[in-house]
């Protein structure tokens, strides 16, 4: 099963309509991607807790890292770079940090806030190769905006 993006739009956005706490928008969307698309292994944010430092934040799937510098792996890469990294191959990353060894390939996209602040990113990861596209980032930094821009 692939998601129906325009279908979960629609839905995050009813769920999380009103809601400007961070924290319960990313359990929100945490539950609902993780659950809409077979791919989706593990499916998480990491929040910016202090300067150049992520931390575990709501996720669904097995454990995760519990710290994660802006200097090492792929989500640090996505906060650091302020991009959205798409990973076919992770063991050709360069850095990346294995919380899973199942892990093959991720998607990683920075999450502003409406002040254009960066609060964390999104991590997907597949225990697929190559599962994640540009149609895959499209619409997640799309859903991401969409919700985290108003809170």
């Amino acid at each position: 099963m692939r998601a129906d993006y325009p279908t979960l739009a629609k839905q995050i956005a009813a769920l999380t309509e009103g809601e400007t706490d961070e924290v319960a928008l990313m359990a929100t969307l945490a539950c609902e991607l993780h659950h809409a698309d077979d791919r989706f292994d593990w499916t998480g944010f990491y929040r910016v807790t202090e300067p150049e430092v992520l931390k575990i934040g709501p996720y669904q799937g097995g454990h995760g890292c519990l710290v994660i510098p802006f200097s090492r792996g792929v989500c640090g890469a996505a906060a650091r770079l302020q991009e959205t990294q798409l990973v076919p191959d992770v063991e050709a990353f360069p850095g990346h940090i294995a919380c899973s060894s199942s892990t093959r390939s991720e998607i990683v996209l920075p999450v502003f806030n409406a002040a254009g602040e960066i609060i964390g990113v999104l991590d997907i990861d597949s225990n697929q190769p190559d599962a994640f596209t540009v149609d895959d980032q499209t619409a997640l930094e799309a859903i991401l905006r969409d919700t985290f821009a108003r809170a």
